[in-house]
């Protein structure tokens, strides 16, 4: 298993990362597609930021198409579709609170 990369400001994928990222649930092994619903190949950008985010990682490397990334659904990937992230407003309250104390 390999370690969460965590980095960057985000601790919740984008619609369209969170799109990707689900449709690794219900696959063996958390395969993610390469391609979507319309059949599209799925934006490299997409991949690479799940990739540095450490909710998905390189499953295999594809000796037919060397520049497909083979990719699965980390944990990190499966919490970060779990868990919701904090309302702005709880945050702001316990900032306020702390700043009181």
């Amino acid at each position: 298993m390999a370690v969460s990369r965590r980095s960057g400001s985000r601790r919740t994928p984008s619609d369209v990362q969170a799109a990707w990222l689900r449709r690794g649930l219900d696959q063996a092994g958390g395969k993610l597609p390469l391609f979507d619903e319309r059949g599209q190949r799925v934006k490299k950008p997409t991949v690479d930021a799940c990739l540095k985010a450490g909710w998905a990682e390189r499953w295999f490397h594809n000796p037919l198409k060397p520049d497909w990334l083979v990719c699965r659904l980390t944990d990190a990937g499966r919490d970060a579709l779990t868990t919701p992230e904090p309302d702005n407003a709880e945050v702001d309250d316990d900032a306020r609170q702390g700043a009181l104390i």
